[in-house]
């Protein structure tokens, strides 16, 4: 799974690195070192204009992570959703209309993943993070679904808090360096795919799926850093810092 990244870059870098058309400033999140479930976060999608020509617009789009069924009694299932399995996302009842129609990317420099560590002296296995990142320093794209949540408590649709967006990182078997620290670990999307999979007017799911790949091409590079970002408290690039 995929259960914290780093996002780091600003706006203003993402809407050129993703020639996005539409962003609203007030939606401008802090860089993280430290992203969690349930946080709001950076995501690149194309919806289609109201007006007659259908016109698409690309946007940068701040999400809450955990996607939440539009069906969902209760929006709390959300952190229980925050990753899609790429084998079965096209079946789930949870995923599945999302990625015919809603799909985004996630921007990220990387992520963390936890191999478990038996400690000589005590026996104990403790956990040890890693972070995984593209070796040649590039931008992540991870592959995601975003999906509405309408709050049936409240009537009036004008109210901001009557819908609910969230998202969720479709995930993979890992390999290269991330397969030695963890099996799963997210999917990402080479730049000559963000527009057929962004595209809103494209819905079979079976031409979609093999836009799908390793990230960076499987060439990952991983460090082991402090266990200070399992507490979801701490944030800053400190946390990137290597260790023995």
């Amino acid at each position: 799974m995929c259960g914290r990244y780093t996002s780091t870059r600003s706006p203003e870098d993402l809407t050129r690195l993703f020639q996005v058309t539409d962003w609203c400033p007030d939606e401008t999140l802090a860089p993280s070192w430290n992203i969690a479930p349930t946080d709001e976060v950076y995501a690149v999608l194309e919806r289609a204009g109201r007006d007659d020509d259908g016109k698409v617009h690309r946007q940068l789009r701040t999400l809450k992570w955990g996607l939440v069924p539009s069906w969902a009694k209760d929006p709390k299932i959300g952190s229980r959703m925050i990753n899609a399995r790429v084998e079965t996302v096209h079946e789930k009842p949870a995923y599945r209309r999302a990625l015919a129609k809603r799909r985004c990317l996630l921007p990220a420099d990387g992520f963390y993943e936890w191999e478990p560590v038996r400690d000589k002296a005590t026996g104990k296995t403790r956990k040890q993070p890693y972070f995984i990142y593209p070796a040649d320093g590039r931008l992540m794209a991870m592959a995601g679904l975003y999906e509405y949540w309408r709050n049936p408590d409240i009537t009036s649709d004008d109210d901001p808090d009557a819908w609910l967006t969230t998202c969720t990182i479709i995930t993979t078997e890992a390999t290269d360096a991330a397969g030695r620290v963890h099996p799963r670990m997210p999917l990402a999307l080479s730049p000559d795919h963000y527009d057929a999979w962004l595209d809103p007017h494209h819905h079979d799911t079976d031409d979609l799926r093999p836009l799908l790949t390793q990230p960076a091409d499987g060439r990952l590079d991983a460090r082991r850093v402090s266990t200070a970002v399992n507490n979801v408290r701490n944030n800053g690039a400190h946390l990137l810092d290597p260790v023995t």
